[in-house]
């Protein structure tokens, strides 16, 4: 993965996403990407439910990175949602989540899937990238944020 355009398609953005609880994010993140990858929603839903119980993905910061792997893909595929109000994501620091990337990749993606994680999570890691996802007003906004030095660059 080199840019974030190569893993998320604009239509895999989504605001002001209502969801009761974390269960319900996970089933929407997986209708998201059934959707627009042509996917099968309970099974991705199955995987991060999989992944989950392993240990929340929330890291701190009210953000959270649920990913796992299907074998129905062939690169690293993502999307990307901001909830209207935070919930509980069981996350290391306690604090609800309301930014939330999910990442899917290929079975044997190995080094790809890490190198996707690691980009998303230094992102998300920098406060004021995720202040400015928090007050975008739209999915365009959002998407442009996420792959905005990339049109920078490429001028």
């Amino acid at each position: 993965m080199t840019n974030f355009s190569d893993l998320l398609l604009p239509q895999a953005v989504l605001n002001d996403v209502s969801a009761a609880n974390k269960k319900a994010v996970l089933q929407q993140l997986a209708q998201v990407a059934a959707q627009v990858y042509n996917l099968d929603a309970k099974v991705i839903a199955g995987v991060l439910a999989d992944r989950e119980r392993l240990g929340s993905t929330g890291f701190g910061g009210a953000v959270a990175i649920p990913h796992g792997k299907l074998a129905d893909i062939d690169h690293v595929i993502g999307a990307f949602i901001h909830l209207a109000h935070p919930v509980d994501f069981q996350a290391i620091d306690e604090l609800p989540v309301d930014i939330i990337f999910m990442l899917l990749s290929p079975l044997d993606a190995g080094a790809n899937h890490l190198k996707a994680l690691a980009r998303v999570s230094r992102h998300l890691r920098d406060r004021s990238f995720v202040a400015k996802l928090r007050g975008a007003g739209s999915p365009d906004a959002l998407y442009a944020l996420w792959t905005g030095d990339e049109a920078r660059d490429a001028a």
